[in-house]
């Protein structure tokens, strides 16, 4: 799907048109440059390359240098491949916050907050053991049992646990697009979105 790349800005609220407080993520998207065009002929697919925000040459490797001089555009820290463009787009074109000015709804691609090592309460939503009576004094928080008893006496693969929590790549779906403010390249959307501030993300249609 055709998109752009952004950064979360934060949080804030806005007042409908009914009166009503919603809710809304502020998000920075683009302006985005075209730093390559892939077609089925030489890359067995068909896609456009983007970039977003710029990035010191002292910074960036020469490979990727030659990439950028070849479509003749600045270096740029973010890169990302976008689908279905319906305009004919070339090396070195910007597609700003406009894209979305006929969007009702978008997908937001992040990466979720990172929470470190937590327990199967937190990070899977268990209940606990139930009572704390009859000699039960520090279990609240535990899983319970993880295997069978006798047969088939082992501990399933998949079994949730405490590990990891957070860090992981999301797609939210269907976010209303609340208002499109293309002098500050800024792009109002419903709801909240996966990430922290300052965080990169992709916005779809």
């Amino acid at each position: 799907m055709p998109g752009l790349l952004g950064k979360k800005i934060g949080m804030t609220s806005v007042f409908s048109a009914d009166g009503k407080n919603v809710p809304c993520t502020v998000i920075e998207a683009g302006p985005c440059v075209v730093t390559q065009i892939k077609s089925v002929e030489k890359d067995g697919y068909a896609a456009v390359q983007l970039g977003f925000q710029d990035k010191k040459e002292k910074h960036t490797t020469k490979p990727l240098m030659g990439h950028f001089k070849k479509a003749g555009v600045t270096p740029k820290r973010h890169l990302a491949e976008f689908k279905d463009f319906s305009e004919e787009l070339n090396l070195g074109d910007t597609i700003t916050v406009e894209l979305f000015n006929d969007s009702a709804y978008v997908d937001v691609i992040g990466t979720s907050k990172g929470k470190g090592f937590q327990g199967v309460v937190k990070r899977h939503g268990f209940g606990g053991v139930g009572q704390t009576t009859h000699g039960q004094h520090n279990r609240a928080r535990k899983p319970g049992s993880i295997g069978a008893c006798s047969y088939p006496a082992k501990v399933f693969k998949g079994l949730r646990m405490a590990g990891q929590m957070g860090g992981d790549r999301i797609t939210t779906h269907n976010l209303q697009v609340l208002k499109v403010i293309p002098e500050h390249n800024l792009l109002l959307i419903k709801g909240s979105v996966p990430g922290y501030k300052g965080s990169i993300v992709i916005i779809e249609k």
